[in-house]
């Protein structure tokens, strides 16, 4: 099976580190299929994937709907193989302080990144364990360590370790791997929606954030792709149930 072409599905694939792990894969030599709510908007990602060689697929489904996931995964395996690689990264924030938070925003984060990863884990660890192979890689965040005006973001990201931790004990005689990437600053469009939420120039929120970084940068998209990439590889079959912090430096 080793020498099979992999399918991949990534989860939020439309933009920022989604499309840049999708984009990952495909060079890696992986089949991808690119999912986020609208299939429409995955069309650049998917566009850049075939133009460099690559094949990929958009699907349009919401992550936290079991009959969406469900139609999904079927359309992926039947259209363009079964699926034995999955990167959970689909995500929203609803940032707020805890006496402003809705209940509205703090079950709209749960749903997209607990129920989510758990609707599309579940769907998906079938053909792995069918395959005798499969990589699960969860996107969690250094958030899941406490911050201000978080809490839902907090508590969904700190319990994606759980998750991942849970389906490493699970799936692992199978053959099937689980692991979590916790990201720190990663220059993207929600950590710039979060500068203009706090009202500071994006520029001068990165210059801030990467003084108090070790490697003195913020990260980029790419940086948790190669990372996603050797979890999702034939060489990664001996990590398992490990939560990596790629912040520039060290998390405790």
């Amino acid at each position: 099976m080793s020498s099979a072409v992999r399918t991949a599905i990534v989860t939020g694939a439309a933009r920022g580190i989604g499309a840049a792990v999708a984009k990952r894969l495909a060079s890696d030599g992986m089949q991808v299929a690119v999912l986020d709510l609208d299939a429409a908007a995955c069309a650049d990602t998917v566009a850049a994937i075939e133009a460099a060689g690559g094949r990929a697929l958009a699907v349009g489904a919401n992550v936290a709907d079991e009959e969406s996931v469900a139609a999904a995964v079927e359309k992926i395996a039947t259209e363009l193989g079964e699926p034995t690689v999955l990167i959970n990264n689909a995500g929203i924030t609803r940032d707020n302080l805890l006496f402003k938070m809705t209940v509205e925003d703090w079950d709209a984060v749960m749903s997209v990144h607990l129920r989510g990863a758990f609707l599309m884990s579940r769907a998906t660890q079938k053909y792995m364990v069918d395959n005798k192979f499969g990589r699960i890689v969860n996107l969690s965040s250094t958030s899941a360590q406490g911050n201000r005006g978080q809490a839902n973001y907090s508590a969904a990201k700190a319990g994606m370790q759980g998750f991942t931790k849970t389906l490493s004990v699970e799936l692992g005689k199978f053959g099937v791997t689980a692991n979590a990437i916790a990201p720190g600053f990663i220059e993207t469009e929600m950590t710039a929606a979060t500068a203009e939420r706090v009202g500071v120039p994006f520029e001068d929120y990165k210059k801030a954030a990467a003084s108090m970084i070790p490697v003195a940068r913020v990260g980029n998209p790419d940086d948790i792709a190669h990372t996603a990439s050797f979890l999702a590889s034939e060489g990664a079959g001996f990590v398992s149930g490990q939560v990596i912090y790629v912040a520039g430096g060290p998390k405790d």
